[in-house]
């Protein structure tokens, strides 16, 4: 039987380390080119795919893919696109399988979060139904990390670094001008229904910062809230919060919610950082400034953690490595060994147990007033902030690289998305 080629697709929003997933998977498919041709990737995620919009890999450098591991974001482009279920959409689904003859593909790696692994054991599915057999791998990464069945999730362990050290210096700066000037500051993080991110935050008590996060977990009890914020600027002159744009008021309502939503089906958050800034004013008339991470949460390669980059290009390689195994409709993942010293192993986890279900912070993880973290958290958390990875710079900036990103020649008809 004649080695076929493999397809890897990015999705969903991307990370400050998805690249490094990416040069795992092509670095190591590299070493096995007895078994594996070329490696394309799909220009913009899945879109690519679909449209027939490849990208060959084999026509970048080795310095270049290896440059991949220390560059932020999406290096082949990512899409936020979901495909239905086979019941409602076999028309794409048989359109990627077009795409993987064509091209003689028989392995899909496709990088993402809960969605993508949804799309990624449908199309195993479909392969085996249509009689062309394709090993679907999952290579998981969200910054949310909630994906079950793994400890943790790359593009996660770096947002938590990034999130802990911001609010730090944040809070210092307040602290050094809270008596004439402002004395609450309020950071608004990503995290849809779990708390992961806004719990990074929660790392600072041992340095005697007075931090309130809210968490998607928590109903916001808005009594209760401004109580707390009052008595932490009594006692230390001025107060940080941590808010999650998933919060939700008691009815189950988002306290951000815009009314809109994305191509997922998702409700369109953002803004609860002025929301809970505006309260704290109009409750004590403290004076407030606010801010959103947004995009610089996850784009922050700078300040990415070492053991995130190490997670995410493990991940890489353990994808091919279980192709190579004839494993297929599955997703590596990690898991813990020990928390001091931190350990891990790759294990491995079957996609139909893993598809379009979310992992919520423990009970346990959050403090018994809802506005911090335990001690058993803080074990967890720890470890996957550890260690700095820092890019190669010039001239006082960070140097990322830029891929060619050569075309595939088009064998298909158009295909309307």
């Amino acid at each position: 039987m004649s080695k076929k080629n493999a397809l890897y697709a990015q999705s969903g929003g991307v990370t400050a380390v998805i690249n490094a997933s990416a040069c795992g998977v092509i670095e190591t498919a590299r070493k096995h080119k007895d078994k594996i041709g070329t490696v394309f990737a799909g220009r913009n995620g899945i879109i690519g795919a679909l449209s027939e919009d490849l990208i060959d890999t084999s026509k970048e450098s080795d310095a270049d893919i290896a440059a991949l591991r220390a560059t932020p974001s999406g290096a082949f482009g990512s899409a936020r696109y979901k495909l239905k279920g086979l019941e409602d959409n076999d028309r794409e689904y048989e359109r990627l399988i077009a795409v993987f003859k064509a091209h003689d593909i028989g392995y899909f790696f496709y990088n993402g979060g809960g969605d993508s692994a949804d799309t990624c054991y449908k199309v195993s599915q479909l392969s085996q139904t249509l009689g062309y057999p394709v090993q679907a791998i999952h290579v998981p990464k969200t910054i949310d990390n909630d994906l079950p069945l793994t400890d943790c999730c790359p593009g996660f362990g770096s947002v938590a670094k990034y999130i802990a050290i911001s609010t730090l210096e944040a809070s210092l700066d307040v602290r050094s001008m809270a008596k004439t000037s402002t004395q609450i500051f309020v950071l608004e993080v990503m995290g849809r229904h779990a708390g992961w991110i806004a719990a990074a935050a929660g790392l600072l008590a041992e340095q005697d910062i007075p931090v309130v996060i809210l968490f998607p977990e928590i109903p916001f009890d808005q009594d209760k809230f401004l109580a707390k914020v009052g008595a932490n600027v009594k006692k230390f002159g001025y107060c940080t919060v941590v808010v999650s744009e998933g919060v939700r008021l008691p009815d189950g309502k988002f306290l951000a919610e815009q009314g809109t939503k994305d191509a997922f089906g998702h409700v369109h958050l953002g803004g609860a950082a002025p929301v809970i800034a505006n309260l704290i004013n109009a409750a004590h008339g403290f004076k407030f400034h606010w801010a959103v991470a947004n995009y610089l949460q996850r784009a922050a390669r700078h300040l990415a953690s070492k053991t995130d980059v190490r997670h995410a290009y493990d991940l890489g390689r353990a994808a091919v490595q279980l192709a190579l195994k004839g494993r297929n409709s599955v997703m590596p993942t990690i898991e813990r060994v020990s928390d001091a010293p931190y350990k891990y192993k790759i294990g491995v986890a079957d996609l139909k147990d893993v598809a379009n279900v979310e992992k919520f912070m423990p009970k346990n993880f959050i403090s018994r007033d809802g506005f911090g973290i335990t001690e058993a958290c803080r074990r967890y958390l720890t470890p996957l902030i550890q260690g700095e990875d820092y890019p190669p710079y010039v001239n006082g900036l960070p140097q990322y690289v830029t891929l060619k990103n050569a075309s595939v020649k088009k064998k298909l008809p158009p295909f309307a998305i």
